[in-house]
């Protein structure tokens, strides 16, 4: 039987401003990139979030990011790459501390937003996250995007590099994500979301922005937590995959 893994973007609400549904998208995700308080989450809801996530059976990933309230870390950050190490190792040791104290711990990494994408080809960036994991221990993956530099700098560190794909992303036909500052950037058609994450699942491609079919591999599929209907969404594309005969569990 094939398996992917679902992961979704979440513990980003801060204070009295909720962004998403975390517990119910638990419900259809088998992987939670739970925010460390740098482009999203207070100690509370992130605390709040591990526990929900440990109750229904998610693993428990670090989204660390540039630090960037303001900008929702979709800001690039032109920091050194000893102070971009040394916010990375900050953010996975405040997830640690709340992850353990609500039962669950950390087992992988993912960049979020402007991090995630600069990494893609930023060789000193990447390496500077690769830096910061390596020196928190455990040998935690990285959840990247297929063809960057961060997955090739990762792997070279000897750490596991897991691809993912994104399912409510639209894609560039050279494989990358096509900026949220375009039209068209972010998905919401459920049904067309779930058959091309069918596809990706069982034949390898994602159809790009073009109508090109782009060859990809990827062993997790990304739904952000805060898409218009990402609840609903990611209920879809779980009950497509499975009726494809495709299983859905955790990467690690």
């Amino acid at each position: 039987m094939t398996f992917i893994d679902l992961n979704s973007d979440v513990g980003e609400s801060f204070g009295n401003w909720t962004m998403g549904d975390d517990a119910a998208i638990f419900r259809s995700v088998s992987s939670a990139n739970v925010a460390c308080g740098f482009h999203a989450g207070d100690p509370s809801t992130i605390a709040q979030t591990c526990r929900d996530a440990v109750t229904a059976g998610v693993t428990i990933g670090a989204h660390v990011g540039y630090r960037d309230l303001a900008g929702f870390g979709r800001r690039f950050l032109d920091c050194s790459p000893t102070e971009l190490a040394d916010d990375v190792l900050y953010q996975l040791g405040a997830l640690d501390a709340i992850s353990r104290a609500a039962g669950g711990n950390i087992r992988y990494v993912k960049p979020h937003g402007a991090l995630y994408n600069t990494i893609v080809t930023h060789k000193t960036h990447a390496q500077a996250v690769v830096d910061a994991v390596k020196a928190f221990g455990g040998d935690l993956p990285l959840l990247l995007l297929p063809g960057s530099v961060a997955l090739t700098t990762a792997e070279a560190a000897g750490l596991r590099g897991v691809a993912e794909a994104f399912a409510d992303r639209a894609y560039n036909p050279d494989g990358t994500l096509v900026s949220r500052r375009e039209q068209g950037a972010v998905l919401h058609d459920e049904e067309t979301v779930a058959a091309n994450m069918v596809r990706l699942a069982t034949e390898g491609t994602i159809i790009a922005r073009d109508g090109s079919a782009m060859k990809t591999t990827a062993e997790s599929i990304c739904l952000h937590g805060d898409t218009a209907g990402a609840v609903s969404m990611s209920a879809t594309v779980r009950r497509e995959l499975e009726a494809a005969g495709v299983g859905i569990r955790s990467f690690v």
